[in-house]
């Protein structure tokens, strides 16, 4: 399958939580990173997720927020990670970050926010998504 979004963070399953409507699923990568999604109960039970299944989060850039610092925020993924790159635009910036355990993630950004948060080439910052902006494929 061929897909726009920038980010897909291959693993495996590592943990399935399942509600009424919703379930909770937990990828991690070969190196350690983990990657929350909240998808529906059926979508997990169409793509034949298990535990030690390998799968995809895929994640578009839009939906990859950068935040400095510790924060309490509901977000599930609070990804530590290293600005690798920052292509500038006039009014975006792609910003592309390392976590901690190797894998890489795009983030599109205002370049507002760039120069607010004073990120550069080296600086450690979080990746913020919501678990319901993951995406599962397998």
């Amino acid at each position: 399958m061929t897909i726009s979004a920038r980010n897909k963070i291959a693993g495996s399953v590592a943990s399935i939580k399942e509600g009424v409507v919703n379930a909770s699923v937990i990828i991690e990568t070969a190196n350690g990173d983990k990657i929350s999604s909240t998808i529906t109960k059926e979508s997990a039970k169409e793509l034949g997720l298990a535990v030690g299944k390998e799968a995809i989060a895929v994640v578009k850039a839009s939906e990859v927020m950068i935040g400095i610092g510790e924060m309490k925020i509901s977000a599930r993924n609070q990804i530590d990670c290293t600005v690798t790159d920052i292509t500038e635009g006039m009014v975006n910036a792609l910003v592309s970050l390392t976590a901690e355990g190797g894998s890489c993630l795009s983030s599109n950004i205002s370049m507002a926010a760039v120069k607010e948060l004073g990120i550069e080439k080296g600086s450690k910052v979080k990746a913020v998504i919501k678990a319901t902006s993951v995406m599962v494929s397998v």
